[in-house]
């Protein structure tokens, strides 16, 4: 449940940290390791009622190794500070999604220390990623079926942000479309509790092509509108097969083709702006809550049934809650 192109590349180089198969953790009994990157491991296991979950283990491969009895030990002293704050970062976010209950945000049902860090404890979730499904349907992904995922992953949003945390990492290899079709948001390893609240100074992780502007040149403007650039990519990656222009080099030469100009006529036109509207390189120029980018979605959809008499007035709302 926690994977990309660069991900199964770290994975690759760090397959001898993974705890092995048919290990026991505390209640949990290792099955193998489905997943993880550069800073965690991700892990099918069984509870103490055979029931699966997926165990995310802190793990930056950068800091850490793995040490005699499992445990896990700085590569060098140096390093023990950084791993000893993010751990504890790692722990906390945790914590706060745990608080979290909803159907489109991955659950969090226990959490804990073992082998000197920590583990977060997720229910197992059956289905295959956003990206793998982008790649299983390259021609076209419909329009229905876009409209919908995104409106109930808003949804998991939402509550994501009046817990003042945010995602900072969405993309489709973290959108999961469970088996009856329904999305959830996973993998919150970038996640941060920057709504209202003080900046931690932690090392920046975010995904070229997803991550907003802001996430590299100013950590102290982040707020809901850096996920809504990042929902804007994703949306614009389900239509293009792949993600956008990265932001840093859109910021130094913005090449990137709007999407109302590059799927004029396959898609609503209304649809396109609000892709556009989310992937502005101004911060302020985006919607500036999912709130308010839910309210366009859903007005937009209703042109598909409205009659076109209230095609300008419904266009004039929608551009007025985005701008």
């Amino acid at each position: 449940m926690d994977s990309s192109s660069h991900d199964i590349r770290c994975m690759s180089a760090q397959s001898n940290h993974a705890l092995p198969n048919g290990y026991q953790l505390m209640d949990y009994r290792i099955v193998r390791k489905i997943g993880g990157g550069g800073f965690s491991l991700v892990y099918l296991a069984y509870d103490v009622n055979d029931r699966a979950v997926a165990i995310k283990e802190y793990l930056p491969a950068n800091l850490v190794r793995r040490g005699e009895n499992d445990a896990v030990v700085p590569i060098t002293d140096a390093n023990l500070q950084s791993f000893r704050y993010g751990m504890r970062f790692f722990f906390e976010e945790g914590r706060s999604l745990a608080r979290i209950l909803h159907p489109n945000v991955v659950r969090v049902e226990n959490f804990f220390r073992a082998n000197d860090t920590v583990y977060m404890v997720m229910r197992y979730e059956r289905g295959k990623t956003l990206q793998e499904y982008i790649r299983s349907h390259r021609v076209e992904i419909r329009e229905s079926f876009l409209r919908r995922i995104f409106a109930e992953l808003l949804n998991g949003l939402r509550e994501v942000h009046t817990q003042k945390l945010l995602h900072l990492d969405i993309k489709p290899s973290n959108i999961y479309i469970r088996m009856d079709g329904s999305p959830v948001l996973i993998d919150f390893g970038a996640a941060r509790q920057t709504i209202a609240t003080e900046q931690p100074k932690l090392m920046s992780m975010y995904t070229p092509g997803f991550a907003a502007p802001e996430q590299y040149t100013d950590p102290t403007l982040l707020g809901p509108w850096t996920d809504i650039y990042s929902v804007g990519a994703t949306m614009y990656a389900c239509l293009a097969g792949g993600a956008p222009a990265a932001a840093d080099a859109r910021l130094t030469n913005d090449k990137l083709l709007p999407a109302v100009k590059s799927w004029r006529g396959k898609y609503a036109p209304e649809l396109l702006a609000i892709i556009d509207a989310c992937l502005q390189l101004d911060h302020l120029a985006r919607p500036q809550s999912v709130f308010a980018l839910q309210k366009a979605i859903m007005e937009t959809t209703d042109l598909i049934i409205k009659p076109p008499t209230l095609l300008k007035s419904i266009r004039n709302t929608l551009y007025k809650d985005i701008f």
